[in-house]
């Protein structure tokens, strides 16, 4: 009987997830990303400003 127990745990873990992520609403996730450079170049830019030395600085 503990063996089975042991067995329920992994499945009531699921199940709870399951029924998580379809309240939250994760029925249908959409397509992946495809635009990878577009994604690169706003992340360089933000590097770019993030990293020069003449940023604004509160007074």
């Amino acid at each position: 009987m503990g063996a089975l127990l042991w067995l329920l745990v992994p499945f009531v873990a699921g199940a709870a997830a399951s029924a998580w992520a379809w309240s939250a609403g994760r029925r249908d996730p959409g397509p992946p990303d495809r635009d990878t450079w577009k994604d690169l170049d706003r992340f360089d830019r933000l590097r770019a400003v993030l990293s020069t030395e003449e940023r604004c600085k509160a007074a």
